[in-house]
């Protein structure tokens, strides 16, 4: 039902161009040419006005009042409340907006039956829908939403919205940080949904993006996840079983860890996240993931061998992923056990004992007594405390894929680590292009369970297909999202080229603030290998990095090119052979691998490389200066203008600067220059001229035209 403006201004003493002014002023959308407006918002604006009026009456009482005495006011009844209109005019509102859904089911149909129940507006409110003292609200939210979700009149919030200058209907779109102010003042707490994570994010394994958190005072302590690693042999395995009281080391093969596991550990009253990774170089892509998904790496070296290539590489892999190291100086319990030399070995790569005055702790042990076992579980929590390890439980589940089999009864089962949240029975998921409904779940001794919170282990059952190790799992609101986002990551994973090789991650880094190239540097001999790290070292430049990830000896391995990925570095080899298995890898995970038998060539490809990675040098060359005589044309960014050349010489299509008064107040170019009437290429000193002047500023006369000309040349590296 419509106003008409001049009935409500004859209602309320005034004129429509009267009413109109005022009710633009109270903020009302009224333009000169309406004529009609809605029954609501007349009446909105009829009881703000009738407020303000009151007001200038009590003001205008009170003067006159000091003159005259007047007798004991009769008690006058109270105006309408405003909250009051509210609710009436919503009234209206949803009964209209019903009889219209009605009109629309039944047109063209018999009514047989009228249902007996009222409109679902006149139920009940419904109760809050709180989760953790908090109610959770999306980005942007209808009015009407906000209050079925608050358990709120929607006049109320209106009459709020109204009370902060803001006018809205039942349907207005309120965004979140618009709700916060009404909840702060209602003195409800709200929480911000989260959105699900794209695609791009679950396909790279993003886990800082995965993983922010919106308020820091939903995080809580959690236990730590620990990834031991080291050379094959080295005791890992017997670490963990002395650690967790389980002997799992007997019956199988050769001595190596033939199942990727994580184990959970109690001690003093906290729990501990192991990850058990095998030292074999055919896992060694499982150890590059876990070492970026983990908080602390244990280092197991035997103290009667000392390092080995495995622990070198091992130790690389923690260092290009910035985990803390903490080393198990490991078989103290053997004779020939010498720890001052391993000591002495591990410091020549990075990890000085504090005890030397370095920063990394080193713990004697010995699987086979236990003796040290507890110092290095309570050195972990040390770190893990310094590290301040937090993770928000009460939100959707991210974890990491550890390893993936088929099961006869279950069909594909992942065993993963939790990041974040809490993943439950009955959840969806969606673990890179594998999507699924959380039907089983298990502890890793094998216990049924039906929820897994931050850094615990778990294997899940009820998807689609086994998952990569590695892959990251996020839960997602219901199956059809989880199978879309799976396809998604799908179609993105098809798309993305496998030979991304040097040219890409060249670009990558120019792209970024850091310019790094990370080498993965192999060599026939110890001699060569120390001469090109000796060489690689004097390049340098302050724009351009070069970072010798892991060197050593022999040829080109599966794990060297995993290492390469995992870091987007690449594989340079000297005097090696590239077996064709390690190529076929190489294509697969889009990793360079170049190959030399003469050093001065290889020192000249990465000069090459780096300097190609370089942004260009500008160099300015000033040609001369112009005076202007006479300004001929004006229009916008175009003058035209009579000239003469003052100093050296001015050039076509030459750059200016602008000077007047001794400053520079503006730039431009010439875009035609001439004598006469005869275009120029250039003009010497004394000579007049025409410039057709394009540029940010209008030219006057004296105007001093300084002309240069730019050039981009590549920079050249040093040696040092």
């Amino acid at each position: 039902m419509s106003v008409k403006i001049a009935d409500l201004a004859e209602k309320l003493g005034l004129t429509s161009a009267e009413l109109k002014k005022k009710m633009k002023e109270s903020g009302f959308d009224v333009k000169p040419q309406t004529r009609v407006i809605e029954e609501e918002t007349a009446k909105l604006f009829e009881a703000e006005f009738g407020k303000k009026t009151e007001a200038k009456v009590e003001k205008k009482s009170e003067k006159k009042a000091e003159a005259v005495e007047v007798p004991e006011a009769v008690e006058e009844k109270e105006p309408e409340k405003v909250e009051e209109v509210y609710e009436e005019i919503i009234d209206e509102q949803l009964d209209r907006e019903i009889i219209k859904a009605q009109r629309r089911m039944t047109a063209g149909k018999d009514i047989r039956s009228k249902k007996s129940e009222k409109p679902s507006y006149q139920q009940p409110i419904a109760a809050p829908q709180i989760i953790d003292g908090s109610i959770e609200i999306p980005d942007v939210i209808s009015v009407k939403e906000f209050a079925e979700k608050t358990g709120l009149p929607v006049a109320k919030v209106i009459g709020e919205l109204m009370k902060n200058g803001i006018l809205a209907n039942i349907n207005q779109q309120l965004d979140f940080e618009t709700a916060q102010i009404i909840a702060d003042d209602l003195k409800i707490q709200l929480k911000r949904k989260r959105t699900s994570a794209s695609a791009a994010d679950i396909m790279e394994g993003n886990l800082s993006s995965l993983l922010k958190e919106d308020n820091s005072s939903d995080m809580k302590v959690r236990p730590p996840i620990v990834v031991v690693m080291g050379h094959v042999d080295h005791g890992k395995t017997k670490l963990l079983d002395k650690i967790r009281s389980t002997k799992v080391v007997e019956g199988e093969a050769g001595g190596i860890t033939q199942k990727i596991g994580a184990y959970q550990i109690e001690h003093k009253g906290r729990k501990i996240t192991f990850l058990d990774t095998p030292g074999h170089e055919a896992f060694t892509a499982m150890r590059a993931r876990g070492a970026k998904v983990t908080d602390i790496a244990i280092l197991v070296v035997a103290s009667d061998e000392g390092i080995k290539p495995q622990t070198i590489e091992a130790l690389n892999h923690a260092k290009e992923a910035e985990v803390p190291i903490i080393v198990a100086l490991n078989k103290i319990d053997k004779p020939e056990s010498n720890v001052e030399m391993v000591k002495g070995q591990l410091s020549e790569y990075g990890l000085i004992p504090e005890e030397w005055g370095g920063k990394t702790i080193m713990v004697p042990v010995s699987a086979i007594t236990g003796q040290g076992v507890d110092t290095i579980l309570e050195m972990v929590l040390l770190v893990a405390d310094m590290e301040n390890l937090r993770a928000n439980a009460n939100r959707e589940a991210v974890g990491t894929v550890i390893e993936s089999h088929l099961d006869k009864s279950f069909g594909p089962v992942a065993s993963i680590v939790v990041n974040t949240g809490t993943l439950k029975i009955g959840d969806n998921v969606v673990i890179g292009s594998v999507f699924g409904k959380v039907k089983a779940m298990k502890d890793w001794s094998g216990k049924n369970i039906i929820s897994a919170g931050p850094s615990m282990p778990a294997s899940i059952a009820g998807l689609s297909k086994t998952p990569q190790s590695g892959d990251i799992l996020h839960t997602l609101p219901d199956e059809k999202t989880a199978r879309e986002r799976a396809m998604q990551v799908e179609n993105l994973l098809k798309g993305k080229s496998t030979a991304t090789g040097l040219g890409d991650i060249i670009s990558q880094i120019k792209s970024g603030a850091l310019k790094t190239l990370k080498i993965v540097l192999k060599a026939d001999s110890k001699g060569s290998l120390e001469a090109l790290k000796e060489s690689l070292g004097k390049i340098h430049n302050d724009e351009v990095a070069l970072k010798i990830i892991h060197g050593a000896i022999g040829n080109i391995t599966e794990s060297d090119v995993v290492m390469a990925s995992a870091s987007q570095g690449v594989v340079i080899g000297f005097n090696t052979i590239v077996s064709p298995h390690v190529a076929r890898v190489a294509e697969i995970h889009g990793v360079d691998i170049s190959t030399y038998n003469i050093i001065y060539k290889l020192i000249e490809d990465i000069q090459g490389i780096l300097t190609g990675m370089l942004e260009p040098e500008i160099i300015e060359t000033i040609l001369g200066q112009a005076q202007v005589l006479q300004v001929f044309f004006n229009k916008k960014q175009t003058t035209i203008a009579g000239c003469k050349v003052i100093k050296d010489l001015v050039r076509n299509k030459a750059k200016l600067r602008v000077i007047r008064d001794g400053k520079v107040i503006g730039a431009g170019e010439i875009q035609s220059l001439k004598k006469v009437s005869e275009p120029v290429n250039e003009l010497g000193e004394g000579q007049e001229c025409g410039i057709k002047y394009f540029g940010d500023v209008i030219l006057q006369v004296d105007d001093i035209l300084e002309a240069y000309m730019t050039e981009r040349r590549k920079k050249e590296l040093k040696l040092s």
